[in-house]
């Protein structure tokens, strides 16, 4: 059995807000170039920019000194971007599922980026040590293209 080639790159940036139209722009290009078609680069690199958003607004409280590290992996069979901080950690099993018609009814403003994330993306998987390294995993397979 022949092995995939996996290419891999990485970027180091800010947690800052205004960082994350170029987060969204190197993913998607790279899901692009990995064989994504546009809707589903659209998609990784919106489950991307909420991944984000959430270390920089709960794990770094929006401090701009801390950093966010970004690998992107892929081959002909899938992407797999990985998100690590060092901020204040989050155990997504404490998170309850979402009541959808709550929030529409009741017009409720954000907590939906970890939902949004799991729809979008084949698996999302974290990993955290707060203050050490906390990571979230996500892939997305292109034979899921459909």
């Amino acid at each position: 059995m022949k092995k995939l080639r996996k290419y891999r790159y990485k970027i180091r940036f800010p947690s800052r807000t205004d960082n994350l139209e170029m987060v969204r722009d190197f993913v998607h290009g790279l899901a692009v170039k990995a064989g994504f078609v546009e809707e589903r680069a659209d998609q990784i690199s919106l489950a991307v920019d909420e991944a984000c958003t959430n270390v920089i607004k709960h794990a770094h409280k929006f401090n701009a000194r801390r950093m966010i590290d970004l690998a992107v992996i892929y081959d002909k069979s899938q992407i797999e971007i990985i998100i690590t901080d060092k901020g204040k950690g989050f155990d997504p099993r404490k998170l309850q599922k979402p009541d959808l018609s709550k929030y529409i009814h009741e017009a409720k403003m954000g907590g939906l980026g970890i939902h949004l994330m799991k729809t979008l993306m084949d698996e999302v998987n974290y990993t955290f040590n707060p203050g050490v390294k906390n990571q979230v995993s996500m892939v997305k397979y292109i034979n899921h293209q459909q």
